[in-house]
């Protein structure tokens, strides 16, 4: 029976990590690692968390139980923290950004991790894999690199040999919902609830399993995950772009046209099959085309049929009513989802890269745009001041730009005309 630590009590972490350990049976210990007093102080007292979990027909009440709380600004919380990493098997952050790491000096995560990473060495603990869920490419090396830095260099080498690093695709959606009226809250007296979707199809990066190191390191060729429904994958990176480039980019452009027609929450949609075609047909010619000819060979998601299931599965969660997700929170951000490398400039991109027109998903840009009332009249300069940073080359900037403002014409026209069944309107123009 392994501990489980996860650092960050969010959603994710709660409705996803510290849920599928305590279902496999696997693990004795659940020990988590939380700032906020009021929730420490909630879940400490009742020993337990509930999570609310949206299925297709109902929300299910799912308690986990018993759970360890600890606060690592306090200094029992930080010892128990790295005497819990000490033991661990598996562990997971699930932070807001990766920027969270190495914040907070003696309660930073890489701070608490590097101590009882060394304490695991001393002690000849058993190895202990790591989950980077803060949906990042390079999640799990920045992780590790901000560890390290903590850790003194004749140590460091040994503290590799221990722990593993691993890189995540979540595409599981969650919140914290500001109506919890019919919901179970967190713990007792507590007046927030977290709500995730049912799905648990994670795919992680590939435990490495071989070889010893020096004399007294851990055997790894005897690891198992106890949290056995995640999936290895020898490279991630076909599956971080069909995340990125399908999934994200295809729930931006429901997001952007679901508010553009007046809808607050994203199972809105089900009242405009005509937008939840288009945005199929954008996932699965504008995203799955280019993408199935990039990875051909891969896996079966990278075919015309497996892309089209994929798509058509997401569309069905995107729109569940037992998820509740909301427009805004989808749609929050969008001058970083407008980015050059992100998801709907980027799909668009790795459209045109393959001789796809991107129509679709020039139109997600232009609603994106129209959601941060930009106007029409500034739109290539403001485009070109967010992709700054990637300093991407004229052309391939003009090729973009051209076609957002045209979306930006052909959106004006679809608002002056009531938002009309977009297929009839598209073949009306």
């Amino acid at each position: 029976m392994g501990t489980f630590v996860g650092f960050g009590f969010g959603p994710i972490q709660a409705g996803l990590f510290l849920t599928e350990a305590f279902r496999s049976g696997n693990f004795g210990r659940l020990v988590v690692a939380e700032v906020i007093p009021e929730v420490v102080a909630a879940v400490q007292q009742a020993g337990r968390f509930t999570v609310n979990i949206g299925h297709t027909d109902r929300i299910e009440a799912v308690t986990v139980a018993p759970v360890e709380i600890y606060n690592p600004a306090v200094p029992d919380g930080r010892d128990a923290l790295i005497a819990a990493v000490s033991e661990a098997t598996e562990m997971a952050t699930a932070l807001p950004s990766v920027d969270f790491y190495a914040r907070g000096d003696e309660s930073s995560i890489a701070h608490l991790l590097a101590l009882g990473l060394q304490r695991k060495v001393d002690a000849h603990g058993p190895p202990a894999v790591i989950y980077a869920a803060e949906n990042h490419t390079r999640a799990a090396a920045l992780l590790e690199t901000a560890v390290l830095e903590k850790v003194p260099t004749h140590r460091r080498d040994s503290v590799r040999r221990c722990a593993q690093f691993i890189d995540t695709i979540i595409g599981k959606m969650s919140g914290v919902p500001d109506e919890t009226n019919d919901l179970t809250p967190l713990a007792p007296g507590l007046g927030r609830a977290f709500l995730v979707e049912a799905f648990n199809r994670i795919l992680i990066s590939q435990v490495r399993r071989t070889g010893t190191g020096a004399a007294g390191d851990p055997i790894w060729g005897d690891f198992q995950r106890g949290i056995t429904v995640f999936e290895e994958k020898p490279d991630l990176h076909p599956f971080a772009e069909a995340k990125l480039y399908g999934h994200n980019a295809g729930h931006a452009l429901a997001a952007y046209l679901a508010h553009q027609v007046g809808f607050t929450q994203m199972d809105d949609l089900r009242k405009r099959p005509d937008i939840v075609t288009y945005v199929r047909h954008a996932m699965i010619e504008e995203s799955g085309m280019p993408l199935c000819q990039r990875f051909a060979g891969v896996d079966m998601l990278f075919t015309p049929e497996g892309f089209r299931r994929y798509a058509e599965d997401l569309i069905v969660r995107m729109t569940n009513p037992y998820v509740r997700d909301t427009v805004a929170r989808v749609g929050r951000d969008p001058e970083r989802k407008l980015g050059w490398d992100d998801r709907l400039v980027g799909a668009m991109r790795l459209a045109i890269e393959a001789g796809v027109e991107p129509r679709r998903y020039a139109l997600g840009v232009a609603a994106a745009l129209a959601w941060l009332n930009v106007s029409p009249e500034i739109t290539e300069a403001f485009l070109i001041g967010l992709w700054q940073p990637s300093a991407p080359a004229p052309e391939a900037a003009h090729a973009i730009i051209v076609r957002v403002k045209d979306a930006r014409i052909q959106l004006r026209y679809w608002s002056e005309q009531g938002y009309p069944d977009l297929k009839a309107w598209e073949n009306s123009i």
